[in-house]
């Protein structure tokens, strides 16, 4: 085992089981040393719907500094045909075979990279796969009878990547529900809604309950704002708001107002206040928030989430 993997960028290790893809073994290996044969490619192999081949530099890739080393470079083939444009990314390993104790020597980027092939770079490899002295040394079981075997295993990685984005987008125009509650007094409804409006995206509306809701029925006020359709979000999405609820004061600037930061979801589609404000207080004539036998119940939302999503 190489004991300099880390200075060359190389991650090395062992397994039992055999690359997944192509081994290649060469029988007499100093017999092709001798031929001073600069490199030998292997047939060309199929894996992960390309066409693949081994080169292998026997002494050493000098160009790229391997003297002294074991060159191996895995390269793409038929690629005449494909587009200008083209381009494979792919994460593969290279194998020796340990002979004396049936593992195989795997190697790889340090850093686990993918490798992009294209029309500039059809080949990636190791200059310096593993030293002709700890390959040579039969010991280590890499060469035995003179006769070693080299493989490859290839993953392609398509490019079907989805992506998902998520903004905070401050609303600064059309960001206010308006809902203007006539002839307030003769309501007899347990709640009222108000019309829907879309405000970063997302579809909101108001529910007013003009005498209490839930424990506060008869006593208070109860003002809502509900994300409209929360129910069809996909499953663990959550949409972020920050509001204002707000009754407007028609008399004058004195409005009652509640500032609300809260996540939507399918199991929250709304959220505000039960106790908005007493009933006593809001009947109170002089108050000014009942005028004209009206109430002007408000949502003005400054901050909505928004995801875009990859079709």
């Amino acid at each position: 085992m190489e004991d300099n993997s880390k200075q060359l960028g190389i991650r090395r290790g062992t397994r039992d089981f055999p690359p997944a893809h192509f081994l290649f073994k060469v029988e007499a290996f100093s017999l092709l040393v001798k031929t001073g044969v600069e490199k030998y490619e292997s047939d060309v192999f199929e894996a992960s719907g390309r066409k693949w081949k081994l080169s292998l530099y026997p002494n050493g890739d000098n160009k790229s500094n391997g003297s002294g080393f074991i060159s191996l470079y895995l390269a793409i083939e038929e690629t005449e045909n494909l587009p200008l444009t083209w381009e494979v990314n792919v994460s593969f390993k290279l194998f020796v075979f340990d002979q004396i104790r049936d593992k195989y020597l795997t190697i790889e980027d340090a850093d686990g990279a993918v490798k992009r092939f294209h029309w500039m770079k059809t080949e990636w490899g190791f200059a310096k796969l593993i030293s002709i002295e700890s390959f040579s040394d039969t010991s280590n079981g890499y060469l035995v009878g003179d006769c070693c075997i080299f493989g490859a295993e290839v993953f392609v990685m398509e490019r079907n990547c989805k992506w998902e984005c998520l903004s905070m987008v401050k609303q600064h125009d059309d960001n206010s529900i308006i809902f203007k509650m006539e002839d307030f007094s003769k309501l007899d409804k347990k709640y009222y809604e108000s019309s829907v409006h879309t405000i970063g995206g997302s579809k909101w509306k108001l529910t007013v309950y003009p005498k209490g809701n839930v424990k506060f029925k008869g006593k208070a006020l109860s003002v809502f704002l509900e994300l409209v359709e929360a129910d069809k979000l996909p499953p663990k999405r959550k949409v972020y708001a920050e509001y204002k609820l707000r009754v407007r004061n028609q008399i004058s600037d004195n409005h009652m107002e509640f500032s609300v930061e809260r996540w939507f979801s399918a199991t929250s589609v709304n959220w505000g206040y039960p106790q908005f404000m007493l009933l006593k207080v809001l009947h109170d004539p002089s108050k000014g928030y009942i005028h004209h036998d009206s109430l002007i119940v408000e949502a003005e939302i400054t901050l909505v989430s928004k995801v875009k999503r990859s079709p």
